[in-house]
């Protein structure tokens, strides 16, 4: 078949499918050309041209040399479906037909499964670090028959479909002969061992679901979307199995004041045109309840990033705290009382062309505004 169809076509898939979309029409097509299912003549072949297209395309390197090249040397790494040997990948054959060779005992201890839930906390919380409690819902060893799930006074029996194996095998007759499938017993499902008693109290399941209030330890600067983790938190193990952990979810609601990034706090921080234009010491709150004292340069602009070292919040993984990064913000005064209005005038007087602070050449903004507009008239 090699050159001769594309393989992709033969599946019925478009180039850029995944495995697992191989997989599945893979299984579909063999369904349809198995020659035990399909007595036409032409269905051996097909069926020879699906198992060689499924070969290379569900491997990678096979399928990279095949997209690269438009052929691979299936002979060199593979079988063809010639009745010499089992190619590889046959075994997806077995799977659509007979369910495979499902021989997993579940006789070992088994571990229990994870948890997860959701914790909304505060930034004071998620900077300082915080004590919190979740209710969860976990199985637990039943206590009445400690996990046996027999009821008290009887034990488990060895399992009359299995005698104790935990395995069945079965024998099917096809195109190719006599196969023996191997698969977990179904009514002891691998254990090799019944119930015939079991507990009342578990209904024969070994646990039983309790609810559980946990106190989680959340560290100094865990952040929005991180995870905590409580190990041997989550459900019971079965058979001495260990228990699952459980995985707390954070979530932090936005602050009124501060903005975080990353390991930094962001402030807003408000001046009248007076601390603007003289300078000063102004005090900002801090998320700890505190104020700290920053000093404010004369002639601030708004917009200027005034940085405080070490107030915003520790790093989970090494304790270092960031900073904290004070953004300015000039505010005009919208309302002038006679007062105050008069005392502007004084100074927009006292201040003459020396409108902004921003110059270039010596020249104020109007001189460069009378002298643009002088050159747009010539």
């Amino acid at each position: 078949m090699q050159g001769a169809k594309d393989y992709y076509e033969v599946l019925g898939v478009p180039r850029g499918a995944t495995e697992e979309e191989i997989r599945r029409a893979f299984r579909k097509q063999a369904m349809e050309w198995h020659p035990d299912r399909n007595k036409s003549a032409a269905a051996p072949e097909r069926f020879k041209q699906v198992n060689e297209a499924y070969q290379v395309l569900v491997d990678p390197e096979k399928r990279q040399m095949y997209d690269r090249f438009g052929r691979v040397d299936v002979g060199a790494g593979a079988r063809g479906f010639d009745g010499a040997g089992f190619s590889p990948g046959f075994g997806d054959i077995f799977d659509a037909f007979f369910g495979g060779f499902d021989i997993r005992r579940e006789t070992g201890p088994r571990r229990g499964g994870d948890l997860h839930h959701g914790l909304t906390i505060t930034l004071e919380e998620a900077a300082a670090g915080a004590e919190r409690e979740v209710e969860v819902r976990r199985q637990e060893l039943c206590t009445a028959c400690d996990g046996t799930r027999c009821a008290p006074g009887t034990y488990p029996e060895q399992c009359k479909n299995c005698r104790g194996t935990g395995q069945v095998r079965r024998a099917h007759s096809g195109f190719f002969g006599q196969f023996v499938q191997v698969v977990t017993c179904s009514v002891c499902r691998g254990e090799g061992r019944s119930i015939p008693f079991p507990c009342s109290t578990c209904k024969g399941a070994g646990r039983v679901r309790e609810r559980r209030t946990l106190t989680v330890h959340l560290p100094a600067g865990v952040d929005d979307g991180m995870q905590v983790r409580m190990r041997g938190q989550g459900d019971s193990g079965l058979m001495g199995g260990p228990a699952g952990d459980v995985y707390i979810s954070l979530a932090v609601e936005p602050h009124e004041v501060f903005e975080r990034d990353g390991d930094h706090l962001v402030l807003e921080m408000p001046v009248n045109v007076a601390e603007a234009a003289l300078g000063g010491s102004v005090e900002v709150p801090l998320l700890s309840d505190a104020v700290h004292e920053v000093k404010v340069p004369a002639g601030v602009q708004s917009g200027t990033l005034l940085r405080v070292k070490g107030k915003g919040v520790p790093n989970p993984n090494n304790g270092r705290r960031g900073d904290l990064l004070v953004y300015v913000r000039v505010v005009t005064p919208q309302r002038l009382d006679a007062k105050t209005k008069q005392l502007f005038q004084e100074l927009a007087g006292a201040l003459g062309d020396e409108k902004t602070a921003s110059s270039e050449n010596g020249r104020s903004w109007m001189g460069r505004f009378k002298s643009a507009l002088g050159g747009q008239r010539g």
